[in-house]
């Protein structure tokens, strides 16, 4: 063979080979190709479809409108209002400098800085230095504010740049009222404290959204992905709280606080004694939960006498720690040892289990020798002997309590705290409930169980001694505190309803007869919590003065006291219970008969009658007829034929004015109707009488010619009470004629 054929068929052979081996590559290729082809658009279908769906589309959330919070006479407590974000849209204002609108952020920015009050360069970096397509600018703006941006938009035809949008917030209408029970929410919305915390779920409802397809610029494209799903209202709670009695219940702890210098706050309840529902629960003093971070004057005053500076981290953990104590529902949340209060479970338990009856004798020597010690009782000189059970607890006597708790025994007493609830939480619908702090049984020594048999060195919350106290109101039964009656949807249809629950029978219905009549013959006669008495009506009490033994002088001494009083009618139809708990009060008398009983009187004398309970004292008032424009004869006529006393002022022939003023109810025994002929030439000056004895300050008002009234205790003796309250102010103008309710009390109870 020729060289060059050889060498034309080896050329042929190799082009052979290279054209195999590159249509093998090709294939190769064609099948990766192929297969990635097949995994991109069957196996990864459903992901990459995801993902461009994401790319392409945006949502806007459709925010549920929270629920309502009302008191039981569905009086709004808690609703959401319209406010306005107030937003600008950062790319159009870029594509309208982009076409000649030069200046246009610096306009929008200054403009805005004006109406919201804010720094205006703050604000132009803001909408210049951000990739975001819009930027919220005010996240909560109020009616006016939202009225003037709009004024804004408008006259500078700025629709496009900037927008407003309206939301929902939380707003109470009613301020302070029920503050720590109703709690409030954050800037999201969402509960932080009170019910609004406890109920969050059922109050939120579920918000919904849309959904729609953007091109790269923002603009929305018509595509299949559209989507709206609708938000969901939340349900509304309406609450076992009256209104008028939290107010009432309120207008008496601020009292208080004021008048004996409390320096850890005041707490109180009212409870139904049966249902277990709360009527009527605060703690002062009230923040605002429209603006719940911001302090109340009492803490605000404690920042600022700190000496940190503002910018200081201890300023900001300081105001932090003001404002958690400040949110804090002491009724619930916090403990303290309840004193000569718990003395009522201490004699139930005695009774019921038979280690005593209300007619043993006792004595007291002023102490109690118990493993050596000798522990006193609050009327160092003794109360003698001979004396009952009944009058032992009613002059609230330490060695008395003592002696039969010795008599129960260490163990049987502890059974019985337990049976009276205090080793569980009451399972009130309120978050962060506390709870008791009380001995082991087996450290329960003879020293342990005698001063436990007094309400001492032991601690329990609030809520769970006044539902204690309650099961000897309410026959022996222990309820469950509540606050929610029911919840209704966004259409007001009932959703659920609260039954009122029993947990268990704790001692039997006679004993808790007949220590409820021992405590309240001790209000209407001369024991301890006499100063809680309201003429006309049946009220059982007992007093408490525990001491405070985290806190020591500098010779290790107790000085800090808590005030108590615990009360409940007895013989209705419907009983309710409260307590009122006076945590540090700074003033001389500190005692629970002094801090406390006389504002459970002031507050009961508000509240019965509006409860509707039948006074027996409503056959001795009679109702002041209107005699303005009578002739004085014919007035005369029918004052005598009521048998009202009467005093004419002035020398004229008609009644141009009168006291005490028509329809005003008034004692048909001791009032004085003057009708004024003429006006009186010399106005009167109220004088002062707080602190005088009950006689000689009934002697001052009836010579002014004012119509006195009593509050409290007024069959003790004239002199043996002192007037702790007038209605009508020292200094003020006065005519003759006039009501004045002096509040008595007794100061000579130490316990």
């Amino acid at each position: 063979m020729k060289k060059n054929e050889l060498r034309s068929d080896v050329t042929e052979r190799i082009c052979k080979k290279r054209i195999i081996a590159v249509g093998c590559a090709f294939c190769v290729f064609l099948t990766y190709l192929f297969g990635n082809l097949f995994y991109l658009q069957y196996v990864k279908h459903d992901y990459y479809k995801q993902k461009t769906y994401d790319q392409i589309t945006t949502s806007s959330l459709l925010k549920a409108e929270r629920g309502k919070i009302y008191d039981s006479g569905m009086n709004v407590l808690a609703t959401d209002k319209t406010v306005w974000r107030i937003f600008v849209s950062t790319r159009n204002i870029k594509m309208a400098e982009k076409n000649g609108y030069t200046g246009c952020a610096e306009f929008i920015a200054k403009g805005l800085s004006e109406i919201l009050g804010t720094d205006e360069d703050v604000l132009f970096k803001k909408i210049k230095n951000t990739s975001q397509l819009d930027v919220t600018v005010k996240k909560a703006a109020d009616e006016e504010t939202y009225n003037r941006v709009l004024r804004f938009i408008i006259e500078n035809s700025l629709e496009d740049l900037v927008f407003t949008e309206a939301q929902g917030s939380r707003y109470y209408p009613a301020g302070t009222l029920a503050a720590h029970v109703l709690g409030f929410t954050g800037s999201d919305n969402d509960g932080l404290f009170g019910l609004e915390y406890y109920y969050d779920e059922t109050l939120s409802g579920k918000d919904g959204y849309y959904l729609y397809a953007k091109d790269a610029n923002g603009n929305t494209l018509p595509t299949e992905y559209s989507e709206i799903s609708p938000a969901v209202d939340g349900n509304s709670i309406v609450t076992t709280i009256d209104s008028f009695l939290q107010e009432a219940l309120e207008t008496q702890l601020e009292n208080i606080r004021i008048n004996h210098d409390v320096q850890n706050r005041v707490t109180g309840i009212v409870m139904d004694t049966s249902t277990g529902a709360i009527l009527a629960m605060a703690t002062s003093s009230p923040f605002d939960p429209n603006s719940p971070f911001v302090l109340d004057s009492e803490s605000s005053a404690k920042l600022a006498a700190s000496g940190y500076s503002e910018d200081s981290e201890n300023y900001k953990a300081y105001k932090n720690e003001l404002l958690q104590e400040m949110w804090s529902n002491k009724a619930v949340s916090q403990l303290y040892e309840p004193g000569s209060t718990f003395k009522i479970v201490t004699v139930s338990a005695a009774l019921d289990s038979g280690a005593a009856k209300i007619t043993d004798t006792f004595s007291c020597k002023g102490y109690h020798e118990v493993g050596g010690w000798r522990i006193k009782c609050h009327k160092v000189t003794g109360h003698g002997s001979g004396f009952s059970l009944a009058y032992g607890l009613q002059m609230s006597c330490n060695p008395t309590m003592m002696t039969i708790a010795e008599r129960i025994g260490a163990q049987r007493f502890y059974s019985y705290v337990e049976k009276f609830g205090y080793f569980e939480k009451t399972g009130i619908d309120l978050p962060g409930e506390a709870s008791t702090i009380f001995h082991k049984p087996e450290n329960i020594g003879s020293t342990e169980l005698a001063t436990a048999s007094f309400g001492q060195r032991f601690k329990v919350s609030v809520i769970n001694q006044l539902r204690a106290i309650s099961c000897v109101a309410n026959g022996g039964q222990l309820v469950t505190p509540y606050l929610v009656e029911k919840i209704i949807d966004p259409s007001g249809n009932t959703v659920s309803e609260h039954t009122p629950e029993i947990r268990a029978q704790v001692i039997d219905k006679e004993v808790a007869d007949l220590v409820a009549k021992v405590l309240e013959e001790g209000v209407s006669g001369d024991g301890g919590a006499k100063n809680a008495h309201v003429l006309g009506y049946s009220v059982a009490a007992k007093t408490g003065t525990s001491q405070k033994f985290d806190v020591l002088d500098e010779n290790g001494n107790s000085y800090l006291r808590i005030g108590s009083t615990v009360a409940f009618t007895t013989g209705y139809e419907r009983n309710i219970s409260m307590i009122l708990v006076v945590d540090e009060p700074m003033t001389s008398v500190k005692y629970g008969s002094v801090v406390a009983a006389p504002y459970v009187s002031a507050f009961l004398e508000t509240a019965l009658p509006y409860l509707e309970y039948k006074s027996t004292r409503e056959e001795e008032l009679v109702t002041v007829g209107n005699y303005v424009g009578m002739n004085v004869n014919s007035a005369v006529k029918e004052l005598t034929g009521a048998s009202v006393s009467y005093k004419i002022i002035g020398d004229g022939k008609t009644v141009i004015s009168q006291m005490p003023a028509a329809n005003d109810k008034v004692s048909l025994q001791s009032t004085v109707v003057y009708l004024y002929t003429e006006d009186e030439e010399n106005e009167l000056t109220m004088p002062n009488l707080l602190g005088l004895d009950a006689h000689s300050a009934s002697v001052a008002a009836i010579n002014l010619g004012l119509n006195v009234q009593i509050s409290g205790p007024s069959d003790m003796g004239a002199f043996s009470l002192s007037v702790s309250e007038q209605s009508i102010p020292p200094g003020e103008k006065i005519k003759r004629g006039q009501i004045l309710i002096l509040r008595l009390v007794s100061t000579s109870f130490e316990d």
